[in-house]
């Protein structure tokens, strides 16, 4: 089938050569011609693991083109919208304006019988309010939520856990599913579930699962914020209450909290939605469940400045992580760096590293010093706050080989993810979150 996909960021790179590599043929569209540039040479312009591969292989097969031309988009059968929902400068609420321009570009070239698929996070109502132009083009309006996660993103397009397709309820939504169902033949055939709901329930789906992701995050979070009063320890606690099964050990890693491109601004445009339409009440606690969160960065900062007592000026803090999580070159929203920027505003000389982030953490602060070896980083530092549980970090970095490079000994876990007895055996002082 022939497919186009508006919009070669994040979702629509990965989306545009996993669809190639089950065998489709695919043009990527995007406005950015230094981004089309490096994507037409098989240059993957974010690092996500086995993205290079797939992107290498459909422009080498001549299946996989991109351009900054719209009018490239006419003759797919299936036109995915993957452009951008940042949060609004000032509030809130999701800034609509790439998606209302990615659709006001496309609608000229759609055919009859076209099937445009939404994958963008939207407010939900944004389905229902893009329909009427799509169908006056002749075409069908399919809203097809994305569940990437950074680090996983090709595995997740290509073999997701389920598959969701809001549509109208009429034959040619009917028709417009199927056309969908053959789209991703490798994974219905294999029985993946294939959910077809109206629009707003489709669009719910996408920002429900988000809201409850970053809920289970920050309970345990806060569930850190009592044991650290009361001499607990959150990750047994974490380990006990993760084998009920209803509940489930995943999302109960206390730490820092979360970052990111999607569940901060996701949770935040979700509440604005609900306020617009009178429900304000009804996710409150999706204000509590943020600010939790950013607690939890203050929190990292307090324990490396009462580790090294009371006052960080002049000290060397050695940072391990950039990127919001492991696996991913995203330093959106990051609490790694939102606690580099804070030690470094209470004047300590902080130091960076990152496998894999550096390049876009110096482009948005380029206020910090960086360095690409971790051992140069670790060397003569005072104190050392682990932030991304990178391998690098949490199973490739023994407490005895940091103590050979570091000045001091304390070492704050922003991610709970080094076994604090080794460290304390080898002498250090030992930080964790929510842990004793």
């Amino acid at each position: 089938m022939r497919l186009s996909v508006i919009g070669c960021g994040y979702l629509g790179a990965v989306h545009a050569a996993a669809m190639t590599s089950i065998g489709h043929e695919v043009v990527g569209i995007d406005i950015d011609p230094r981004k089309v540039d490096a994507l037409s040479r098989g240059e993957a312009p974010f690092f996500e693991p086995g993205l290079q591969d797939i992107l290498t292989e459909g422009v080498a097969s001549g299946r996989l083109t991109f351009t900054t031309d719209i009018a490239a988009a006419a003759g797919a059968a299936v036109h995915f919208v993957g452009v951008g929902t940042p949060q609004q400068q000032g509030g809130h609420a999701a800034d609509l304006s790439h998606v209302n321009e990615a659709f006001d570009a496309l609608l000229p070239h759609l055919r009859e019988g076209d099937v445009v698929a939404g994958k963008s996070t939207v407010p939900v109502g944004t389905a229902a309010g893009l329909a009427p132009r799509v169908e006056a083009a002749g075409a069908t309006l399919v809203w097809n939520p994305e569940f990437l996660r950074e680090g996983w993103a090709v595995q997740d397009t290509i073999d997701p856990d389920r598959l969701v397709a809001g549509v109208p309820a009429t034959p040619a939504g009917e028709r417009a599913a199927q056309v969908l169902r053959e789209v991703y033949h490798p994974a219905v055939a294999k029985g993946t579930p294939f959910i077809v709901t109206d629009y707003a329930t489709a669009e719910l789906v996408k920002v429900a699962a988000n809201a409850f992701l970053a809920t289970k995050i920050s309970f345990i979070n806060a569930m850190a914020e009592i044991a650290e009063v009361t001499g607990a320890d959150v990750t047994q606690l974490a380990d006990a209450i993760g084998h009920d099964a209803r509940i489930g050990r995943k999302f109960l890693g206390a730490g820092i909290g979360f970052g990111g491109g999607c569940l901060p601004k996701d949770i935040r445009a979700f509440a604005a939605r609900a306020e617009e339409l009178g429900r304000r009440e009804s996710v409150a606690f999706l204000r509590e469940v943020d600010a939790i969160n950013m607690r939890r960065r203050d929190r990292a900062v307090e324990l490396v400045v009462d580790a090294l007592g009371g006052v960080v000026h002049g000290k060397k803090v050695a940072v391990l992580g950039a990127a919001f999580k492991p696996f991913s070159d995203d330093v959106r929203d990051s609490p790694a760096l939102d606690a580099a920027v804070r030690l470094n505003g209470l004047g300590a000389d902080v130091v960076i590293t990152d496998p894999q982030a550096i390049e876009n953490a110096r482009r948005l602060h380029p206020q910090l010093t960086y360095e690409v070896d971790r051992d140069t980083t670790l060397r003569d530092a005072d104190a050392v706050l682990v932030v991304t549980e990178w391998d690098e970090y949490r199973r490739q970095m023994s407490a005895a080989h940091v103590s050979a490079l570091t000045h001091g000994r304390v070492v704050v876990d922003g991610r709970n993810c080094l076994d604090a007895a080794e460290w304390r055996a080898a002498g250090w002082t030992y930080h964790g979150m929510g842990r004793p």
